[in-house]
């Protein structure tokens, strides 16, 4: 999973292609590391946990969050969790089910070692990009804390990723604007069926 992504895109541009209200969101565009404030799309509410009010839908909107969230209790000390592995988890399955809690994270490009090379042993960035949508969206979930950060989710590797010696990779969703959706307010039951591999054919990497 990567530890670094960028969205070289500034926030009015975010706002534009996700169909959300930017507000006074001053990124500018760049790369993102764990501990670090990214944008976020989400239709949740803020400082208001449980589900949605009944026959209401809340607006599509960008905020920024910290990528990573504080570990288990029950880990002492623990760095905080960057990605969500195990979808039956209890640490995660109740911010998975409550579509309030998932979120979309906008990305132009993430970055993943690759194999080590035959000559010298030395690993390379590989950036992975989608060609057919120059900003895409890594499915997220995020958890209410003293602030709030998020998750992205993993998924198997594609065969693009498998090739750099990776196992996992972010969930990427298509460029439909009904798979967004279903992300930020389907149930569980429909909205998992969306965590699986982007297919190689629409990626490109860069060394």
């Amino acid at each position: 999973m990567p530890m670094l992504y960028r969205l070289d895109a500034a926030a009015p541009a975010v706002g534009r292609a996700f169909n959300a209200r930017v507000g006074d969101d001053p990124w500018a565009g760049g790369h993102v590391a764990p501990g670090q404030f990214a944008p976020v799309i989400t239709a949740g509410r803020e400082f208001i946990a449980g589900p949605r009010p009944a026959g209401r839908r809340l607006e599509t909107r960008m905020i920024p969050r910290l990528w990573g969230v504080p570990p288990p209790p029950s880990v002492l000390e623990g760095r905080p969790v960057l990605t969500v592995r195990n979808l039956e988890s209890p640490f995660w399955i109740r911010n998975l089910k409550n579509s309030e809690f998932r979120c979309l994270v906008p990305a132009t490009a993430f970055m993943e070692w690759g194999r080590p090379s035959p000559t010298d042993g030395k690993r390379w960035q590989c950036w992975f990009s989608c060609a057919d949508q120059p900003v895409f969206a890594m499915a997220a979930v995020w958890k209410d804390s003293e602030i709030p950060g998020f998750a992205l989710l993993a998924c198997e590797a594609n065969a693009a990723l498998k090739a750099e010696g990776r196992e996992t990779m972010p969930v990427i969703l298509p460029p439909d604007p009904a798979a967004r959706d279903l992300w930020l307010h389907g149930g569980w039951d429909r909205a998992k069926v969306l965590v699986q591999p982007y297919s190689s054919s629409l990626m490109s990497v860069r060394r």
